[in-house]
């Protein structure tokens, strides 16, 4: 009894914070501004058809980006002593520690006209780049804020691969990349489909990062639900139904991507 009352706080903000604006939300997408039960608003949403699209693609590509530079480093520092890790794990937390519209203020200096970039290639005689505004700043900008979401659930994962298993396979005859390939990838793969969510997610649903580094242009999931709520086309059930349709996407994603990391789970133990 003494343990379910600890939990009662938990259970009260989850009732709160999470499952009570869950049951709103499902309720406004299936009405209308009088209250009545409509399909209405999920048939709005073909005329946002290009916004799913653009949202989706930007979000695979930052977390395409993000495997290929989290992995390797994930699995370099798998590879270093205790003392390299810990540096090396300060350093890729440490942008996480200053508070996220400030590092996105921080990309925006760096990448406007007159930003750092250019003028150091001015001073190279090499001509300018314009960045700021546009879809590769806004990617850039999902890359630098979720790669720790990739580096460190791999790196967790793969740290704890038994050095023995590894020792075996050489020991069979197996070379380094096929080692890496048969053994140390499919056991790597909780971490990377755990990677996958957790930078993906944040990606297709983002607006601070289109808005600051896209300059308005490039509008988003995030965007547009953030329009249908607080913006001059207030309307919260075309949100709603918004938001709804993007949760249901994610998670049949999530389970996709579940489903592939049992299966492969399932090779490599055979």
């Amino acid at each position: 009894m003494r343990a379910r009352g600890i939990a009662v706080p938990y259970v009260v903000w989850m009732a709160v914070f999470v499952v009570a604006p869950l049951i709103l939300v499902v309720i406004y997408a299936f009405t209308s501004r009088d209250g009545s039960f409509t399909l209405a608003n999920f048939g709005s949403m073909y005329q946002y058809v290009a916004v799913f699209g653009r949202s989706f693609l930007m979000a695979f590509v930052a977390t395409a980006i993000c495997f290929l530079i989290g992995y390797p480093l994930a699995y370099y520092l798998s590879r270093e002593s205790a003392l390299v890790r810990k540096v090396s794990m300060m350093l890729i937390m440490l942008p996480m520690w200053m508070n996220f519209l400030l590092r996105t203020y921080a990309w925006m200096a760096i990448l406007e006209d007159t930003g750092l970039i250019n003028q150091l290639l001015s001073f190279l005689g090499l001509p300018a780049f314009h960045m700021i505004n546009t879809p590769g700043a806004v990617i850039l900008g999902m890359v630098y804020n979720f790669l720790p979401f990739m580096v460190l659930p791999v790196f967790s994962v793969i740290d704890r691969i038994d050095s023995k298993v590894i020792e075996a396979a050489q020991d069979l005859g197996a070379s380094s990349a096929v080692v890496f390939r048969r053994v140390i990838f499919p056991l790597s793969l909780p971490g990377v489909l755990s990677g996958i969510t957790m930078v993906f997610i944040p990606s297709v649903s983002t607006f601070a990062l289109s808005r600051l580094l896209g300059g308005g242009k490039t509008m988003l999931l995030g965007d547009l639900i953030e329009m249908q709520f607080l913006g001059s086309a207030y309307n919260p059930h075309l949100g709603s139904a918004i938001a709804l349709a993007m949760m249901v996407i994610v998670l049949v994603c999530m389970a996709v991507m579940n489903r592939f990391g049992e299966g492969e789970e399932e090779v490599s133990v055979l």
